[in-house]
């Protein structure tokens, strides 16, 4: 029998629910309190270009993402590209994108490499990973890759992506990247192949967005949701605009959001959504004239005030970014950083500042444009037994349901693994 739901958020969780459920005939009303879907996946215009806010790619192995784009009907419109990675550590810029790059890698000894490479290795071949969030990943990999090669490499690795909050995180967080590399090369080619659709995820969601019209969802754009609940037999949705009733109610909001807009869940609910801790990015968008390198990624060991280096154009054609290279500069904080206070013109000046001492080559005066995006809270912090502290998708008010980033429990968050979380609620049999 078919029912009318509401699903808030429209992020690639909450579109991927509402495309499937109108599927099944189902009438879906899409609430999203910003001006436009997409959530984390949304694009923008940087200068004259729109691309995505900010940097995602597509793995051969993401199977579950290559499916969603394909039921839209843009499944022939991938570009796969080899790509390389690049470490600057110690002052200096290295190409690590094979087998021999590492070997010759000069930071570390053969018997550090060796150890490295047999950490990754026996991390690929572990499939038990609830033991890993025993253990903290600073103990795991200094266990494994020796407290040198940890001081070295991992640290610096694991405090760009997790700040000091690495020092509270599980081992299972460097397994599901690991997990998810190794997936990659493992699913034909023994390269790092990585995909875009033509056009970025601005061609996406367009073409999302139409489909979902095409299925009869209302899509309610500028709408803040500001209470979920249930009186009389029904759902309700509480907005600016009024009041609407529904059959049942799937909310995707992080935990903060959804343990105030359903003020009727029980204390011990409440309690266990707001313990969940999220980190967030402040993440810079940088349009050049000229290339910075010939590296899609490249980690950083040094002290910088940004995580990595992204160059998109290192893996989508110039062309489609107005024949200008596209860089991101993403920092990972928690979410009362002062990071977030600074302006974007002081972002640029210190951003930009450290791109002059790390590639020489750089020339401020061939920025086209620079923008930040801001966002406080992004993914959940995977803590010593996290997945035993995860809020579960049925909660206590009859026909409201959670679905969120914080139930990704054996994987990094990414576009793939949120239409996982989405196939995961639709074949639990919550919605009938």
């Amino acid at each position: 029998m078919s029912k009318n739901i509401a699903i808030i958020g429209s992020g690639f969780l909450g579109l991927t629910l509402a495309q499937r459920l109108s599927d099944e005939g189902n009438s879906v009303t899409l609430y999203e309190a910003a001006d436009r879907i997409g959530g984390l996946a949304s694009a923008w215009s940087i200068g004259d270009v729109t691309w995505d806010r900010h940097y995602h790619v597509t793995l051969l192995s993401d199977s579950a993402t290559r499916g969603i784009v394909e039921a839209i009907g843009l499944g022939d419109e991938f570009e796969w590209v080899e790509t390389k990675t690049g470490f600057f550590t110690d002052g200096k810029l290295y190409s690590m994108s094979n087998s021999l790059e590492f070997l010759k890698f000069p930071p570390l000894g053969l018997i550090g490499k060796l150890r490295l490479g047999a950490t990754i290795f026996y991390a690929s071949k572990v499939r038990d990973w609830k033991a890993l969030e025993k253990v903290s990943v600073d103990a795991w990999l200094t266990k494994y890759s020796g407290k040198k090669t940890f001081e070295k490499i991992w640290k610096p690795l694991l405090r760009a992506k997790l700040g000091d909050s690495y020092k509270k995180t599980s081992a299972a967080f460097i397994w599901a990247t690991i997990q998810r590399m190794y997936a990659a090369r493992n699913s034909g080619l023994k390269k790092e192949m990585f995909g875009y659709v033509r056009g970025g995820y601005s061609r996406v969601l367009k073409r999302f967005a139409e489909v979902l019209h095409e299925n009869g969802v209302e899509i309610e754009l500028s709408r803040r949701v500001t209470e979920v609940g249930r009186e009389n037999e029904r759902c309700f949705v509480l907005t600016g605009e009024g009041r609407r009733e529904f059959d049942e109610v799937v909310v995707t909001c992080n935990p903060g959001i959804a343990a105030k807009i359903i003020p009727s869940l029980e204390e011990e609910e409440k309690e266990r959504l707001s313990r969940i801790k999220y980190l967030g990015i402040v993440c810079a968008s940088v349009l050049i004239r000229d290339s910075i390198s010939e590296f899609y990624v490249t980690n950083i060991t040094d002290e910088s005030p940004f995580t990595g280096i992204i160059e998109m154009s290192a893996l989508v054609d110039k062309e489609e970014l107005g024949g200008n290279a596209l860089v991101y500069l993403p920092k990972y904080v928690e979410k009362d950083d002062p990071l977030f206070s600074k302006t974007d013109d002081e972002l640029e000046d210190l951003f930009l500042g450290e791109l002059d001492k790390m590639f020489p080559q750089f020339k401020r005066e061939t920025v086209e444009a620079f923008r930040v995006s801001r966002v406080k809270e992004v993914f959940p912090l995977p803590e010593i037994e996290y997945s035993t502290r995860v809020p579960g998708m049925k909660c206590s008010v009859d026909g409201v349901y959670l679905v969120n980033s914080s139930q990704i429990t054996n994987g990094t968050l990414n576009v793939n693994e949120t239409v996982l979380l989405a196939e995961k609620f639709l074949t639990g049999g919550f919605i009938d």
